[in-house]
């Protein structure tokens, strides 16, 4: 009787206690020799046998398939299979008579009726510890989660703990994924210059790699990063730090929404172009060359336009000095504003605690009515899909009254990081208009404004909040901006 000697070792945790394949290869000789068996060769592989499909464990039945061997040398039969179809395929050669022995020095077989019923016993429990521990497994992970720990892999900007199995903040890529939301906020970043900016800054994926276009969506998509999980279709709470603001991350969906999957845009000689819309017909505005001047005219696409005239860059770009001067604002002037923005906060703060106190008693009302839904969920009134739905929409409220809390325990009062950045704005405004610089004109222009038309070589458009504020209160100088203080109110 000649035998092949097969030994396995999975990488999986449940297989930790078994031999190595180099201790399994020894004992099996040993065996071999002090039963005096013939052994034609030796069959190893680091594979788990939970599912079909290891290579080496097919060639052996393949070659006994040939008639090479007639028996199998093994350490267990859960090192032959640990799923239904290995197991069979086992069962059904030695009715056939095409394995005639098999050999385990922990484990006794002859190919008898009594024999292949012990033996299916034996391939019956491996199976059953499978998956009696995959189920283990699954309850461990769903628990887990539900205590507000991520139970795989942390995305960028995290790193997992292996000695707390928590998600900790990792120092050096936080700033730099901060960074990518941040830049992305702003609507002047597309995936791909995403990419090329984190090649430039060294950002790379945990496991040292480069990150895909479609990673950078992913990121940007990740609920994880303001503190919340999603596992299984379900919004968890998350005891991890986030990295960014929940507004934050709001506005890069808005952006991802009204831009979807784009790609960098490629420079051209015409700096307004693709910005602007017919007022008349709704057409695309369009831009050509003429005697060394560049022109803008509507496209005509949608039919018939009254619209017949050119618009030279050269006045289009006076005309987009005129709005920016609207809402434009002095260093001087700005630095002034800053420092009454300061005094503001230095009283804001003394008044904070009762509103902390009302947001914490409306943030205790809402944990009452996650316990609530719960409830009503365990008590079958309510489909999972609904459950999931209204727990998901009172998280989020959750979420904001977290940071609204943390804004005013912070900051005095959730406005005033907002005026500051709004201050900001308008001083950037003067330095647009002092470098004449229009490639940053364009997207300074949809920051403040929506609805951008030509009408009779005019360009119109409204003012978005607190920019209408601020034109109608003359712009310009702090004191017009600081008579009326709305402006900041509406931020």
């Amino acid at each position: 009787m000649k035998y092949f000697i097969y030994a396995r070792k999975s990488t999986e945790e449940d297989d930790r206690q078994i031999l190595s394949i180099e201790a399994q290869l020894v004992e099996l000789k040993e065996f071999a020799v002090k039963e005096k068996l013939e052994i034609v060769a030796s069959h190893s592989e680091a594979k788990t046998a939970k599912e079909p499909g290891r290579t080496k464990f097919a060639e052996m039945l393949q070659q006994i398939e040939k008639g090479k061997a007639g028996g199998i040398l093994s350490w267990h039969p859960d090192r032959l299979a640990r799923n239904s179809v290995d197991g069979g395929k086992i069962i059904h050669m030695i009715d056939r008579g095409l394995i005639k022995s098999l050999k385990f020095p922990t484990f006794w077989f002859e190919p008898t009726p009594q024999g292949l019923f012990m033996l299916n016993i034996a391939f019956g429990q491996s199976k059953y510890f499978v998956d009696n521990l995959r189920e283990n497994v699954k309850r461990g992970l769903r628990q887990k989660i539900r205590n507000g720990v991520w139970p795989s892999w942390a995305p960028i900007g995290y790193l997992n703990n292996p000695k707390t199995r928590l998600i900790d903040v990792d120092p050096e890529k936080t700033p730099k994924v901060q960074k990518l939301f941040e830049l992305y906020a702003t609507g002047n970043y597309t995936l791909h210059s995403l990419t090329n900016w984190s090649k430039k800054n060294s950002l790379q994926g945990n496991l040292g790699r480069e990150i895909s276009i479609s990673n950078f969506q992913k990121i940007l998509q990740n609920i994880f990063y303001i503190g919340l999980m999603k596992y299984k279709g379900e919004i968890f709470e998350g005891k991890h730090e986030p990295l960014i603001s929940k507004k934050l991350f709001d506005k890069c969906q808005e952006v991802m929404k009204k831009r979807g999957r784009t790609h960098e845009t490629k420079m051209n000689q015409f700096a307004f172009l693709g910005f602007l819309k017919c007022a008349s017909c709704g057409a695309s505005i369009t831009a050509e060359k003429q005697k060394g001047h560049n022109y803008y005219r509507c496209t005509k696409k949608k039919g018939p336009c009254q619209e017949k005239h050119y618009l030279r860059e050269e006045q289009l770009t006076e005309q987009i000095k005129t709005h920016l001067q609207k809402v434009s604002l002095s260093s001087q002037d700005t630095e002034e504003i800053l420092s009454e923005l300061i005094q503001e906060e230095a009283t804001a703060k003394e008044q904070t605690s009762i509103s902390v106190q009302n947001l914490k008693d409306e943030q205790v009302k809402i944990e009452k009515q996650l316990e609530k839904i719960l409830d009503v969920y365990l008590d079958e009134a309510i489909s999972k899909e609904e459950y999931t739905s209204r727990k998901q929409k009172i998280l989020t409220q959750k979420l904001e009254l977290q940071e609204k809390i943390r804004d005013f325990e912070q900051k005095g009062l959730s406005w005033l990081e907002p005026a500051r950045e709004f201050v900001l704005s308008l001083n950037q405004a003067t330095k647009i208009l002092e470098t004449e610089n229009k490639q940053e004109m364009v997207p300074f222009l949809k920051s403040i404004g929506s609805n951008h038309f030509l009408q009779n070589r005019q360009l119109i458009f409204g003012f978005k909040k607190p920019y209408d504020l601020a034109v109608a209160a003359g712009g310009g100088t702090a004191q017009n901006l600081l008579f009326s203080k709305k402006w900041y109110l509406s931020i």
